[in-house]
């Protein structure tokens, strides 16, 4: 994919490596080994960037409420992203993984919830930064000062209560994230029950990218929602509230920008 607003290229992102107004993070991470990420980081990462981690910077400590992944506390995050350099609406964010967006893209929308609008994902991520050629390294940079006052979205959110009594009214779809398999119910690695909310459609995360972690091109990302581009409102769920974060990235991509985020999803649904 060209570059976005909301995407930039390896030989974009390398263009720009000593840019001021450029902050990289590296969100690696890995559900099955949360330590892996981090530990990838320090081995190697793109020059320049900084760590956020899923679960120590990217959520708030499990709960009753909010499902394995909670969203964060937004001072506390802003908190973060004062100390890596990143001024409020003027610093540009990308975010990279090696995990077809999963984990950069809930970085990417959680900026978007605090009403940071410059932020974008690294196209075909660190695999696509290394296939390149362009340089990495293990040194850790030094912490930065910024500005960061987030001024909360609370539209972008709909919580499982809201999605229990409306995702039945007429213009509203409820999406299904997940793997079509986890879906139907014939495989379920985490939740304790398989399946899927009543009236739920199902649109899979990893439709998104193709198998290399790159974004497929806008008309593929319009086509993929054309049945949905009349909806009133979207509301996306996945099983912690990580990869619905993909397919809102593709949602917005595809110019329709109804989706909402069932932050706490699946895994919150029986916490009421």
């Amino acid at each position: 994919m060209t570059d976005t607003p909301f995407v930039v290229s390896t030989k974009w992102l390398f263009e720009h490596l000593d840019d001021p107004q450029v902050v990289i993070v590296d969100s690696r991470f890995s559900l099955a080994d949360p330590q892996l990420g981090k530990q990838q980081y320090q081995m190697s990462h793109v020059n320049g960037a900084y760590h956020l981690d899923l679960n120590e910077d990217l959520s708030s400590p499990l709960g009753e409420h909010g499902g394995r992944h909670p969203l964060p506390n937004p001072t506390e995050l802003a908190n973060k992203l004062s100390t890596i350099g990143v001024n409020f609406q003027n610093t540009l964010v990308v975010a990279y993984d090696d995990s077809r967006l999963a984990f950069a893209s809930r970085l990417w929308w959680l900026l978007r919830y605090l009403g940071h609008e410059q932020v974008a994902l690294l196209d075909g991520g660190f695999a696509g930064w290394q296939k390149a050629g362009y340089p990495v390294t293990n040194d850790i940079p030094e912490s930065r000062k910024a500005t960061f006052v987030p001024q909360v979205q609370t539209q972008m959110v709909v919580d499982i209560l809201a999605v229990k009594s409306r995702k039945d009214l007429p213009g509203v779809i409820l999406v299904d994230a997940r793997e079509s398999d986890r879906y139907l119910g014939l495989r379920e690695p985490i939740d304790p029950i398989a399946g899927h909310i009543p009236g739920a459609v199902n649109y899979p995360w990893l439709e998104v990218t193709d198998t290399e972690g790159y974004l497929l091109p806008l008309p593929d990302q319009r086509r993929r929602w054309s049945n949905l581009e009349n909806a009133e409102e979207i509301f996306v769920y996945c099983g912690s509230g990580v990869t619905a974060c993909v397919n809102l990235l593709s949602l917005d991509l595809a110019g329709i920008h109804t989706g909402k985020h069932n932050a706490g999803s699946r895994s919150d649904r029986r916490s009421y």
